[in-house]
């Protein structure tokens, strides 16, 4: 096993953009996706106020090496406040170092110090060691209910 790194845990600045969109972009290779995303989208979406999103990133030797990106949910009927962790990237170099775990506590900090009261995770049935990390956190799998519409407008 590779040493565990010590890095420090944040929220991302303006001044993080440009590797952001790196990560963003290498994260939608990773998937097949195309990536729009712009320094001036990510502005708007992750700085303005209010922000849209919220990211928190991992910075070793001070350069940023992974980020979460977190989006608000929320269960009205119960005013039950809720994040979704819908990004989560670590440079390829520094997987296996517990970037990752670091990663999703920092998520959780964010999360609490934004009243939330539950966080949801993703990830591809076929990645079995992020299921594995997740449960391990004391996530609870959740079985799909019911279909899912979108439109574009």
């Amino acid at each position: 096993m590779l040493e565990c790194l010590q890095i420090n845990i944040r929220d991302a600045n303006r001044g993080d953009i440009p590797a952001l969109l790196l990560m963003i972009k290498a994260l939608a290779r990773h998937h097949g996706d195309d990536a729009d995303v712009s320094a001036q989208s990510l502005t708007r979406d992750a700085f303005e106020d209010p922000p849209w999103i919220y990211i928190v990133v991992a910075e070793f030797e001070e350069r940023i090496i992974g980020y979460a990106a977190l989006c608000p949910l929320m269960q009205l009927q119960s005013s039950s406040r809720g994040i979704d962790m819908h990004h989560l990237f670590i440079e390829e170099e520094h997987r296996g170092r517990g970037v990752g775990k670091q990663l999703i506590d920092g998520a959780i900090s964010k999360a609490r110090d934004l009243n939330c009261s539950y966080m949801m995770v993703g990830t591809s049935r076929r990645n079995t060691a992020a299921q594995a990390v997740y449960l391990s956190y004391g996530f609870k799998k959740r079985p799909q209910s019911g279909a899912k519409f979108r439109i574009d407008i």
